[in-house]
């Protein structure tokens, strides 16, 4: 479609995920006595909700634990791709990992893919299971392209399926793209309300609305906490499967985790799509996907990553992307736009396994660096069967306690002089905005008793204040415009424009400010 002719269409004002919007979860209410369970699992997305079906089904009395509502955090908005086509990392796990445990890797994807196509059964349609070719591309002849190459050769040496192609179905022009045969996408809420409802008959416990406390009592018997009530829960394992660790067990997860936000709208295309799943290794990244909704195809197209709390007009990243569709397919109507963070470790390698080397009995999921809907799952298999004392030949690759000198302390030591930076940058910064100047719907950093704070109104024209520094370790949020929150640049917390806290690892409110004192 020539630009000139791209349509345009208005973005919906405020953010809602597809997945979420088109599907009814059940609720559960939050956990408010002492219980006793064999395992404890906090975080209810697609590695929580799996794991606790995995070992419910074996046997185990399992309770799931979520500070919010299931399904709502990143697992709710994600561009569902079921695939093992993670984008450029096959070279660079052959470089830093070997052979064998990068073979691994791909083995323990394609295994989680045929785990949930198994779950799916016949059910198709139901789920939204769609097989799909998936394609990685690069536009320019630079080091994109170089990389697409040596990617390529990776897959020939690992025998990984994959086709060298010169041109894509898409109307976008390449100087090269990879296609990998066979891989899958679906509606993820659909599919993990149904392993829900499979959990809940073999007699496990959800609670909503409880978020834990980060002091773990491991002496004999686990005992956690609840941050509300102090209830206790006493269990013989526990998972923390809550995105970024609930628990840190001298792990030092915060320093070696960081943080990447990224943004998707879904758009009715003026023009048919063609089918498949496309990701660009060039920057800014470009991802697409099809979708049906009301009986009608939407594309989902996703991309514009950025450090949370690091960028200064986060509504842009919608924009550059609704112009990118409407140049591509055209966009009638943008029904939906959203956005999510995801946690990338130090070798990009997910952390699965026992927290510590010296706790075996708490576990832990993460950093699935936006590749969650097979990782995740993988995830849950592996902890599961720890927990079931079963060997799992994928545990090692993944095992949290790793740590490779090469490039793991570059990234290590560049990703915490980042934090301090940010960290110095939020105490000492001089540009404020006039807080008499804020409009209905605007958010902005303001002076407030010669102090930084955090000032909302909303569209009442009532103003919300707040305390700008982060509960977690300290460092300063900054204005999210276009979802509307507080953003910590450090860790990725974040915080409604109240205080609330919607993403951890902070698990404490900004401290409301009286706008009157």
């Amino acid at each position: 479609m020539n630009p000139s002719h791209a349509s345009h269409q208005e973005l919906p004002q405020f953010p809602e995920s597809l997945w979420v919007a088109t599907t009814e979860l059940p609720t559960f209410s939050r956990l408010a006595e002492d219980i006793e369970t064999d395992v404890a699992i906090v975080g209810a997305g697609i590695t929580g909700i799996t794991t606790a079906y995995l070992l419910a089904k074996a046997g185990k009395d399992v309770v799931l634990i979520e500070a919010g509502q299931i399904l709502n955090g990143t697992t709710g908005h994600t561009t569902a791709k079921v695939t093992a086509q993670h984008g450029l990392i096959y070279h660079e796990f052959l470089n830093h990992f070997g052979d064998e445990k990068t073979r691994l890797y791909y083995e323990g994807n394609r295994e989680a893919i045929e785990f949930i196509r198994d779950i799916v059964g016949g059910d198709e349609e139901k789920f939204g299971l769609k097989l799909e070719d998936a394609y990685i591309y690069a536009q320019t002849e630079d080091k994109y392209l170089s990389k697409l190459e040596d990617e390529i050769k990776a897959y020939e040496k690992l025998g990984i399926p994959g086709e060298w192609q010169e041109s894509l179905p898409l109307p976008l022009p390449v100087r090269g793209a990879i296609k990998m045969p066979g891989q899958y996408q679906f509606h993820p809420l659909q599919y993990l309300k149904h392993l829900t409802e499979q959990f809940l008959k073999l007699g496990g416990r959800i609670y909503e609305n409880t978020t834990m406390d980060e002091k773990v009592e491991n002496d004999g018997p686990i005992t956690l906490l609840t941050k509300r009530g102090g209830h206790r829960i006493t269990c013989n394992h526990a998972v923390s499967a809550s995105h970024f660790p609930f628990y840190d067990g001298k792990g030092l997860f915060f320093t070696r985790l960081h943080v990447e936000r990224s943004y998707a709208i879904a758009v009715k295309p003026e023009t048919a799509y063609p089918g498949g799943m496309f990701l660009s290794v060039d920057q800014p990244t470009r991802s697409l996907r099809s979708a049906t909704y009301n009986g009608e195809e939407l594309v989902i197209v996703g991309g514009e990553n950025h450090p949370t709390g690091r960028s200064i007009c986060t509504h842009q990243h919608y924009e550059n992307l609704e112009l990118f569709a409407g140049n591509l397919l055209g966009a009638s109507a943008i029904p939906y736009r959203w956005s999510t963070q995801d946690l990338i470790t130090l070798d990009n390698m997910p952390y699965i396994g026992p927290i510590t080397s010296n706790q075996d009995r708490i576990f832990v999921a993460t950093g699935f660096r936006k590749w969650g809907m097979t990782t995740g799952t993988l995830a849950a298999k592996i902890i599961s069967d720890q927990i079931l004392e079963k060997d799992n030949r994928y545990a090692d690759v993944f095992n949290p306690s790793r740590f490779k000198a090469d490039p793991s302390i570059k990234t290590f030591v560049a990703q915490n002089a980042m934090v301090a930076k940010d960290f110095v940058a939020g105490k000492f910064e001089m540009s404020h905005a006039d807080i008499t100047e804020l409009k209905p719907g605007e958010g902005a950093v303001v002076r407030h008793n010669g102090q930084r704070a955090g000032a909302y109104k909303d569209e009442q024209g009532n103003l919300h204040l707040v305390d700008t520094t982060c509960t977690h370790l300290g460092c300063e949020v900054e204005w999210n415009e276009g979802e509307r929150s507080w953003d910590c640049p450090c860790h990725g917390s974040r915080f409604r424009h109240n205080g609330e806290v919607l993403e951890g690892p902070a698990i404490e409110p900004l401290k409301q400010l009286d706008p009157e004192s």
